[in-house]
């Protein structure tokens, strides 16, 4: 069954880079030393340890939206480092930053905590693109007071590496490999090692073709979803019928109505 996933998926995962985010989260996820090194290059602080690493934590919200992290990881100061992948301008807004940093926090705290046991806290955006669109290479976002302009120090950090600079320095290489689909080509070692681990059909390459299959599985259960809405939608406004009567019309079942219902 393994072998069968994996000459299924061979030719995508061979073309995957860590700007995949599927690629990205399966070779991170509990991999102290990749994550701490990729940290230490964007922070500069040679002496971050990383003690504890999970990929696609999903953080619940009773009310709300809730947020899949791509990487959470945990240094040995209690410090936590959410590293997000993302290819389009519009995942990487400040807004969406912003969210997932408060989103941190409403996870953290317990009930009965003091605020002053929140952790510092970094959201970090890897773009494709120069998202802030200011040349830089790097951008660290900190709270100020407007007036002194002094740190608000509350705690929480903002970054964005924009990806479109590669080569030139340590955090330019590191850029590099992030698009590289070659691991071979990779100009640091460690991610080299890392990426050629998934990409070998004996060894990581299981855990990778597994995952493939579960995001083909479901993509094609969204898109599937989203052409019956589309269905849906249509007879209610070409026969002017009421959402249950288009469902009832497409024979869906009450499961199916129930689940559809607040989608429409």
């Amino acid at each position: 069954m393994a072998e069968d996933l994996w000459e299924k998926h061979r030719a995508r995962i061979m073309n995957y880079c860590f700007m995949d985010d599927i690629f990205f989260s399966v070779c991170f996820d509990g991999n102290n030393e990749c994550v701490q090194y990729i940290l230490r290059i964007i922070l500069d602080k040679q002496d971050l340890i990383v003690e504890e690493v999970h990929s696609q934590r999903v953080i619940e919200k009773v009310f709300g939206r809730s947020v899949r992290l791509d990487v959470l990881a945990r240094d040995g100061a209690g410090k936590l480092y959410d590293i997000e992948i993302q290819r389009t301008d519009t995942g990487a807004i400040p807004q969406r930053a912003r969210y997932n940093s408060a989103m941190l926090d409403y996870h953290i705290l317990n009930k009965g905590e003091g605020y002053e046991k929140l952790p510092e806290t970094y959201v970090i955006f890897i773009t494709e693109n120069d998202v802030l669109k200011d040349g830089e290479q790097i951008y660290f976002i900190e709270r100020r007071i407007q007036k002194s302009g002094k740190l608000f120090n509350d705690g929480t950090h903002i970054v964005y590496v924009n990806g479109s600079i590669r080569g030139g320095n340590p955090l330019g290489d590191l850029m590099h490999d992030f698009f590289c689909r070659d691991p071979l080509q990779m100009k640091h070692k460690t991610l080299g090692n890392c990426a050629k681990f998934f990409k070998n059909p004996d060894k990581g390459g299981v855990k990778m073709s597994s995952a493939t299959e579960e995001l083909v599985t479901e993509t094609e259960r969204k898109t599937k979803r989203e052409t019956k809405l589309e269905d849906i939608r249509a007879l209610m406004e070409t026969l002017h019928l009421t959402a249950e009567k288009a469902m009832d019309a497409l024979k869906l079942s009450p499961e199916k109505q129930e689940e559809f219902k607040p989608l429409i």
